[in-house]
């Protein structure tokens, strides 16, 4: 007995020895959240050409926003999680909504009044702003490394979209208003992150994005209802949706925003080659050279993150 005690206690130590499998850091976590996003929006771009020829764009983010907010509730009941939703910084919520909900407005309705490529153009300088009101906002640091990952990021739009800003009008306008709108909201949902659970965001995003739908959706008097045709790409979109916004929040509390922005660079050369793969769309040598722009700022803004957080954890741990 005294002998297999002791053998016991020889082996004891060494088990509890065994080290847990290390968690990967928050910034490479973040980064691979916003992978979901990118994929999610591109596949939404795809589901919105293919419904175009009959529903507006109120009427997509209406039923965009009734299939997510179906998806939320099921996945919270069966999940048990419906209790974590609650009311609290409910004007927070209503704010984030209202400003993404114009944003979204105002960037489809620049698509009918110039060129696409300025519009994406314009869109993508939204990472710029999230960077430049970070401070202000957020109190979040201005480094070097994310300057040179939105500068880098915008350098390589320049390159793939091309734009023509020779002339301003109300559609270039309405798209830089959009891609502020959407800067806007990249902050106001990591204000929400503080202390606010994604359960709660989720539920109110689609909820209230709903509302502003129907509203506008009825506001002609007029409303184009799904068809056979359309209700499987309705219903993707719905999902991707989802997808998309709990990326983009659940990468938003692991990471600074001013990090996380950047990373949506890199939906534009995704999105070109989808367009030539899908819709035998060109592919130029300028989609491959700022493309690879983009994805040199990306790597950047991840190595010197990356970089921080190690250091902050080698700190942490002394």
């Amino acid at each position: 007995m005294v002998r297999r005690a002791a053998h016991r206690e020889r082996i004891m130590p060494l088990t509890s020895q065994v080290a847990p499998r290390p968690r990967l850091p928050n910034a490479l976590r973040a980064a691979i959240w916003m992978t979901g996003a990118v994929g999610s929006f591109t596949a939404m771009a795809i589901a919105g050409r293919q419904v175009s020829y009959l529903h507006d764009s109120f009427e997509i983010m209406m039923m965009r926003s009734a299939v997510g907010f179906v998806l939320v509730c099921g996945f919270l009941m069966s999940a048990g999680r419906l209790g974590e939703v609650s009311a609290a910084r409910l004007g927070g919520h209503f704010l984030r909504n209202l400003i993404h909900f114009t944003g979204q407005n105002l960037w489809f309705w620049a698509l009918t009044m110039i060129p696409l490529a300025q519009v994406f153009a314009l869109e993508f300088t939204s990472p710029i702003w999230v960077i430049l009101l970070s401070p202000l906002f957020l109190g979040e640091r201005l480094t070097p490394p994310r300057l040179i990952a939105a500068g880098l990021g915008f350098v390589g739009i320049l390159i793939v979209a091309r734009p023509d800003f020779a002339h301003l009008n109300p559609g270039v306008l309405a798209a830089a208003a959009s891609a502020v709108c959407f800067a806007a909201t990249s902050i106001a949902t990591k204000k929400l992150t503080r202390g606010i659970n994604i359960a709660s965001i989720m539920f109110w995003l689609t909820l209230m994005q709903f509302c502003f739908g129907c509203i506008a959706a009825f506001a002609d008097g007029e409303v184009h209802w799904p068809n056979a045709q359309t209700l499987p790409w309705l219903v993707l979109i719905g999902f991707c949706g989802v997808l998309a916004h709990l990326s983009i929040t659940k990468a938003l509390s692991l990471a600074p925003a001013a990090f996380v922005a950047p990373l949506d660079f890199v939906r534009l050369p995704v999105i070109a080659v989808v367009g030539a793969l899908i819709y035998a769309e060109p592919l130029d040598p300028y989609v491959i050279g700022g493309g690879a722009v983009i994805f040199l700022g990306i790597w950047i803004n991840i190595r010197a993150e990356l970089r921080r957080s190690r250091a902050e954890s080698a700190v942490t741990n002394m």
